[in-house]
């Protein structure tokens, strides 16, 4: 983002404050009154989609890789499903991860505030633009306030701000604000497309931003052309870098987006007619954000002409008719382009289908318009005239009370999102009360019960998860889990062998199988199904670990030496490979055990217990070293030194058969010599 910051110095130098230092006092005014309602948020950690692309993506974790970031889309996720082209988001996640030395949420969650913060700032200068071309007026530096406090300060947006990987929408609001705000101050310079700048950074952050030619468009038609359609050539001429620049950034995108993306929509269709009931939904939230959920159990509207339906399409023509009845008088320009920006941020995620019909974080670009135009609005009815505003102290002192105590509770409200995502149980509990039909919020909330040990409380919300999204592969992995948690292992299984038949070309299913059947003994099987799974998937670490274990423990070294290489190639900073692999070369504990067994198959016993005693020199505490040296005085007939050896390996391993077996022979053989004499 670093365009950015060079037009915020620019436009500095350039006098777009005009040296008022009453713009600069409201601007600090409002960075501290979005402090205090954030201040609660910079330790909350990461949630949901930030695992595949934040917390186990080894890419972000070197900054070498941002290079890579614009050349290979895999890089952004683990998961191939969900691998999108969005390089700048992910450099920003490496250069977070760099400055906090590691995965602190801190560094990640002031990163994506300091934005936010800059955001706001341009909104009130490109606000102030807007306002002052609609009616110049000295209170409009206080409308542009007003709209930027209330959005910086909207419950809704603390969705965003919050979800480390979803800065991406943030991004998304933040580079066409910063450029239309430059097309305007600096009308010189358009020709050239320095403008573009910060718009092209956000192209490559999150796609939605594509749309920001027509958002420009749409101020030029309605503030710079005065509605003469004579000068369309004059206008085409003006936008013709920013048309060029992003039609070739559109199809950057669309060739670097891999074929294994899938968005998840069941029904094309379906997905597009609920939109307009989808976006009558936000526009309520920016009055009353009562139903927010990180993960909403909405579904497509029934039917085509159904009441939801119908209420959705009757909304979108209603507030475009407004838009179009606005668009006519100068004065009121200000609501029409605000509605535009609102439909046309609206437009991306509304003709793609995705899974999810509706996110809260998609409010977060679309709500930059309706900020504006619903405050031009409020301005407008209260102002009548100009003037009459300002010479009504009371009906003046009524309406910034009123403001003051809108913005204190969204304030207020904003500090209690930022309360639920402290924790996966607060924000996971929210959803199954928010959105109580989402299968995934209940499994969720299930897991924060299962990663306590609660696995009977775990498993009830697990089979209700189960009777609302059957064929979920995470949905039995997990219910798998929370049976063998309560030793139920044939349904264990029975689960493991379902997520896998559901979906056997990831890598979840195959190494959580595999993790409980090591715990079962049933090693071969835990390894065969490791291996296949890192064929399909080379980039699943927790499987890498798990194989990585399993081949050390049957001493594997072959294998072993490839697989530590092959994960050093993906991830040069795998703290278990580089050590593990140093370590190849050097005497270990498990290594003179090895070495003492070897020995004690070849009758050398002498030099097996010299070897269990060079582990024992590593690992005091290495009960099988103990057990060797037992196993060996005991083949000397050195009974009293095997049965002292063998209670050493008892009381550090109390459950430990062979060692017991041993002392309890060496007892019984030096009991038959004592006898004999």
């Amino acid at each position: 983002m670093g365009g950015l910051v060079l037009f915020v110095c620019y436009a500095k130098s350039e006098k777009m404050f005009r040296g008022n230092g009453r713009s600069l006092f409201l601007c600090l005014a409002l960075i501290l009154a979005v402090v205090a309602a954030y201040a609660n948020h910079f330790q909350n950690g990461f949630h949901f989609d930030d695992f595949h692309t934040v917390t186990e993506n080894p890419f972000i974790r070197d900054l070498h890789n941002i290079p890579r970031f614009f050349t290979d889309p895999t890089t952004f996720s683990t998961l191939p499903d969900h691998a999108s082209w969005r390089p700048v988001s992910s450099a920003s996640l490496a250069i977070d991860y760099w400055i906090g030395k590691g995965l602190k949420p801190f560094y990640f969650q002031l990163s994506t505030f300091v934005w936010f913060v800059v955001q706001l700032i341009l909104m009130f200068f490109l606000f102030r633009r807007i306002m002052d071309q609609a009616d110049p007026h000295s209170s409009n530096r206080w409308t542009a306030l007003a709209a930027t406090a209330c959005y910086g300060l909207h419950p809704v947006n603390a969705e965003t701000v919050n979800y480390v990987i979803q800065r991406a929408d943030l991004y998304s609001a933040l580079g066409p604000v910063a450029s239309l705000l430059w097309f305007i101050v600096k009308p010189s310079q358009r020709r050239y497309g320095w403008y573009l700048l910060p718009a092209v950074i956000a192209y490559l952050a999150k796609s939605p931003t594509l749309i920001f030619p027509l958002i420009l468009l749409a101020y030029v038609y309605l503030f710079e052309m005065e509605a003469d359609v004579r000068k369309w050539r004059e206008t085409l001429r003006s936008l013709l870098p920013a048309l060029l620049v992003t039609t070739a950034a559109a199809a950057l995108t669309a060739r670097m987006t891999p074929a294994s993306l899938a968005p998840g929509a069941t029904s094309n269709a379906l997905y597009r007619l609920t939109q307009p009931w989808v976006a009558l939904h936000y526009f309520k939230s920016f009055f009353l954000p009562t139903e927010l959920s990180l993960d909403t159990d909405w579904g497509y509207v029934s039917d085509p002409l159904g009441t939801d339906a119908v209420a959705g399409y009757l909304f979108v023509v209603g507030l475009l008719v407004v838009a179009w009845r606005t668009s006519r008088a100068r004065k009121t320009r200000p609501i029409a382009f605000g509605i535009l920006w609102f439909f046309l941020a609206l437009l991306p995620t509304s003709l793609m289908p995705l899974a999810e019909v509706t996110n809260d974080h998609r409010m977060f670009f679309p709500f930059v318009g309706l900020a504006l135009a619903v405050f031009w609005g409020l301005r407008m009815a209260l102002f009548q005239r100009t003037a009459g505003f300002t010479t009504n102290r009371r009906l003046a002192g009524a309406t910034v009370g009123a403001l003051i105590v809108v913005l204190a509770v969204a304030a207020l409200g904003t500090r209690a999102r930022n309360e639920l995502w402290q924790s996966d149980e607060l924000l996971w509990r929210d959803v199954t009360i928010k959105s109580p039909r989402n299968g995934r919020g209940l499994m969720n909330y299930g897991l924060t019960f299962m990663q306590r040990g609660d696995y009977a409380n775990a498993l009830s919300y697990f089979q209700r998860a189960l009777a609302l999204t059957p064929n979920y592969w995470s949905l039995e992995v997990n219910l798998a889990i929370a049976s063998g948690g309560l030793n139920m292992d044939a349904e264990a299984e029975r689960h493991f062998m379902r997520a896998a038949l559901l979906e056997p070309s990831l890598a979840e299913p195959s190494y959580y199988y595999a993790r409980w059947l090591s715990t079962k003994g049933r090693t071969a099987e835990a390894i065969a199904r490791l291996e296949a799974a890192l064929r399909t998937r080379p980039l699943a670490l927790d499987a890498r670990h798990l194989l990585t274990q399993l081949y050390n423990d049957r001493r594997n070294m072959g294998a072993l030496d490839r697989l530590l290489r092959a994960t050093l190639q993906l991830d040069p900073q795998d703290e278990q490979a580089r050590r593990m692999l140093a370590d190849r070369g050097k005497p270990t504990p498990e290594s003179y055990l090895e070495l003492s067994l070897l020995e004690y198959q070849a009758s050398r016993f002498k030099e097996s217990i010299a070897a269990a005693k060079k582990a024992l020199e590593l690992r005091p505490d290495y009960a099988e070293a103990y057990n060797n040296i037992s196993a060996a005085c005991n083949a000397m007939a050195k009974w009293d030194e095997g049965i002292e050896a063998a209670s050493q390996a008892v009381h550090l391993k109390p459950d430990y058969q062979l060692a017991k077996n041993n002392m309890a022979w060496a007892i019984s053989q030096k009991q038959k010599g004592q006898g004999a004499k």
